[in-house]
């Protein structure tokens, strides 16, 4: 696409509008509903889809299908990236009613590192055709790697802080409990940070590490840097929304990490045979109506297969908590 300078300032105005109006009914700590979740969950998506209708209609097809697809991968992606925050708001032990603010505000500095991030990849494949090689050989191996950590079935763990934000705790120093929704309180005549911008810190630079397979992941999609980033704009403004409805679901989605390489994978063979196309290489390219159908096909028939088996280890363990033998009863029905 032929995207202004223009049209780029009006759509960073608009989602900087969209964010202020979510942080202006969220102002007040409260806990959120599963209603008021609900709603704004749909509302986002929503306006994501007319979004992506706008590029269908004015961009072309092309264009149109590059972001539904690009949307419906960093959506999925950014559903793994919930698991880290529930452990991370467990780890700082956030009050209920301050968690929506401190989910605001982290996805605020993930989306703005993720613009960085963008930039610069963007550059980068301008520039340099074979980055196409390594992309792509490193979300196979990221999708290698899902695979095994999801067979190893490893017990609950525990978030561990990143370097830069022990650095800042060290340097500013952290006060011993959370004074409302304050970052910064005068402590024994010295200015420190409040656990509750440490706990926002955590939140966005540790979406950092999953902008690491997101992005490459999203340029195997398109090459189009505006697309890339509305449509991460639009997977990451509803994220918080999102933890707070599905978040007692993220449990039941146990094949999750299985439908994610899949999908890593097979973008990451996208990559490969375009940056082999590119090279005069005489292969087939796989087109983004089918990368579209096999990305909503992997990810709903992991949602099935999950909530199978989550049902099944349900009734497994009601059966061994009644002392019968779910074995037995099985082979007798």
């Amino acid at each position: 696409m032929d995207v202004s300078l223009t049209l780029w300032v009006l759509t960073i105005v608009g989602l900087g509008a969209l964010i202020a109006v979510d942080f202006f009914i969220g102002r007040k700590p409260h806990d959120v509903s599963i209603k008021e979740a609900g709603i704004w969950t749909i509302v986002w998506i929503v306006l994501a889809a007319l979004f992506g209708l706008g590029l269908l209609i004015w961009g072309g097809g092309q264009a149109g299908g590059e972001f539904f697809a690009g949307y419906i991968t960093e959506k999925s992606l950014s559903v793994d990236n919930l698991f880290v925050f529930v452990l991370i708001m467990a780890k700082f032990a956030v009050p209920s009613q301050y968690q929506q603010r401190v989910l605001l505000v982290g996805v605020l500095i993930a989306l703005v590192l993720r613009a960085i991030f963008i930039a610069a990849g963007a550059a980068i494949l301008a520039s340099f055709s074979w980055v196409f090689y390594l992309f792509g050989a490193f979300l196979i191996w990221t999708a290698w790697k899902l695979i095994q950590e999801a067979r190893a079935d490893q017990d609950e763990e525990e978030f561990e802080e990143n370097k830069l934000l022990k650095a800042a705790e060290r340097r500013f120093g952290v006060a011993d409990r959370y004074h409302g929704t304050k970052l910064w309180i005068e402590q024994n005549g010295k200015r420190v940070m409040t656990p509750m911008l440490v706990v926002m810190l955590a939140i966005g630079t540790t979406d950092v590490l999953f902008a690491l397979d997101s992005i490459p992941a999203i340029f195997g999609l398109t090459q189009d840097p505006y697309i890339v980033f509305t449509a991460n704009a639009f997977a990451l403004m509803g994220l918080r929304q999102l933890y707070f409805l599905i978040g007692g679901l993220l449990r039941k989605l146990v094949h999750l990490s299985y439908g994610l390489s899949i999908i890593l994978g097979f973008i990451g063979v996208k990559l490969v045979l375009h940056a082999l196309h590119e090279s005069g290489v005489h292969v087939p390219e796989i087109s983004i109506p089918v990368s579209l159908g096999v990305i909503c096909s992997v990810l709903v028939v992991t949602t099935i297969t999950s909530l199978r088996a989550s049902r099944k280890q349900a009734q497994a363990g009601a059966a061994a908590g009644r002392g019968e033998d779910p074995v037995k009863d099985n082979i007798d029905v």
